[in-house]
């Protein structure tokens, strides 16, 4: 009875063919390392290795009321054989205008951005390793906020890639214009040449960050101040954490511009006008040499600067999870030992620790936990941000419950029970032009229940 006073059931994914991604026995959700699981407001993507299936659980995938909500899209994108390539990495991304795309990563470092209907928008090389991860994150411009960030950060091992979300929605915005009325329906692909290679790129910085062993995960936090002792200039700093077997935890400060030494001046100056005068002479003396039609292997970009802040190192205690709200001020962090660690992405300091809770998984939600404040309001008030109080969702599968957890130091709020076989997720990041909303929409935590194909949202409402 408690269960159904603190969620609310939204749709079903029952009634869809989900034996792609492999449905059809118990515990199918949860036990298939090989699956992922993306979730926004009105559509569900599950993916395996070479396949990926979209579902609207709420609506049609026209966007309007439909008789069959179940209504699916299938992708399959195009992989390399020798490579022995698949797909590593899925997450929605999703802007102003109702403009909802599929981004996916594989295991050779490619990005791909599909449409809702499967159609490959734009596909470009990142780097040559796996994606492990693909993360939404922005800060907008308000009272308290001077400035806004909003980015699409992509996580291989040891490396950290940012996509400015402007750029990306630029790109779809052209993409929907030169493609028609239609273009969300359209097979048209104006970004590759009939090679298939891309013609735009996307802009984006890339950072080595194992300097203290391969990452398992990673996030870019948000803006930080330069390092003392440095020029003021306009550039700007980011504060990256990582997670691994090495560290549990590390962090650096992620520079947009490339290392400004002396010597390195020199070489990027020197090095490439080196290069062209060997490259033009080898020209003149081998004029007779045959054109190589080979199609050119794609190159990623180089890294710029990272550099080390600090790191724990606690063996054999390993990082495993790593979350974070939108505006990156913290992070929760599980380990191989069954803890939870809060940390404070500005000071990077441990602010909390969580015990005995093996293969957790946690996601950050807002709460009107204050009971009294809410019973005094009328029913037609509109909440707004300082309404709510940022908490912690802590999924214990061995438990077999969730327990939600006021930040930064407040007591647990409710436990409620968690099916077997179940999964929390949460619809990802809006991108949004706009500095103020008309209705502020919190973070929510959704269930999906395997076994049942059921989706329900945690209920907000403290009773």
């Amino acid at each position: 009875m408690s269960r159904r006073n603190h969620t609310i059931e939204l749709g079903c994914i029952a009634g869809a063919d989900l034996s792609a991604v492999g449905a059809g026995k118990q515990g199918w959700l949860v036990e298939n390392p090989n699956l992922l699981v993306a979730l926004d407001t009105n559509s569900i993507a599950l993916a395996n290795r070479s396949s990926i299936l979209i579902l609207n659980w709420s609506q049609s995938i026209n966007g309007g009321p439909g008789t069959d909500p179940n209504r699916a899209a299938k992708i399959i994108p195009e992989l390399s054989p020798i490579e022995a390539e698949y797909i590593s990495a899925v997450e929605w991304l999703v802007f102003d205008d109702d403009i909802r795309v599929l981004a996916v990563g594989t295991s050779c470092g490619y990005l791909m951005i599909f449409s809702i209907h499967g159609r490959l928008i734009h596909r470009q090389i990142v780097n040559p390793a796996k994606i492990l991860k693909i993360r939404v994150r922005g800060i907008k411009q308000d009272l308290i906020q001077d400035t806004s960030s909003e980015e699409v950060c992509v996580v291989m091992p040891g490396v950290v890639a940012r996509f400015d979300g402007s750029d990306i929605e630029s790109l779809l915005q052209q993409w929907l214009q030169q493609s028609g009325s239609q273009g969300w329906d359209q097979d048209f692909n104006m970004f590759q040449d009939n090679s298939g290679n891309p013609v735009r790129n996307l802009p984006y910085q890339l950072w080595n960050v194992s300097k203290h062993g391969v990452c398992a995960d990673a996030a870019i936090t948000g803006v930080m101040s330069p390092p003392l002792m440095e020029i003021q200039s306009s550039q700007r700093y980011y504060c990256a954490v990582t997670i691994g077997d090495d560290a549990v935890i590390s962090a650096f400060r992620l520079s947009v511009d490339k290392s400004r030494s002396l010597v390195g001046a020199i070489l990027s100056k020197v090095v490439p006008a080196t290069f062209s005068t060997i490259a033009s002479l080898s020209k003149l003396i081998w004029r007779s040499e045959p054109n190589n039609s080979k199609k050119p292997e794609p190159k990623s970009q180089p890294f710029a600067r990272a550099s080390p802040l600090t790191c724990l190192k606690d063996h054999p205690r390993k990082g495993e999870k790593l979350t974070l709200p939108p505006n990156g001020s913290l992070a929760a962090i599980t380990d191989s030992l069954g803890r939870i660690l809060l940390l404070d992405t500005k000071a990077l300091v441990v602010v909390r620790l969580w015990k005995g809770y093996r293969d957790a998984s946690c996601l950050f939600v807002e709460m009107l936990a204050n009971k009294d404040k809410v019973a005094s309001r009328p029913a037609y008030y509109e909440y707004t941000k300082s309404d709510y109080c940022l908490c912690l969702a802590i999924h214990a599968p061995r438990k077999g419950i969730v327990e939600v957890w006021q930040m930064r130091t407040g007591h647990r709020l409710l436990t409620i029970p968690c099916p077997k076989g179940s999964k929390i997720l949460q619809p990802t990041y809006r991108f949004s032009s706009a500095t103020t909303s008309s209705s502020y929409v919190p973070l929510e935590v959704f269930f999906l229940n395997g076994d049942s194909g059921q989706i329900s949202v945690l209920n907000r409402f403290l009773h």
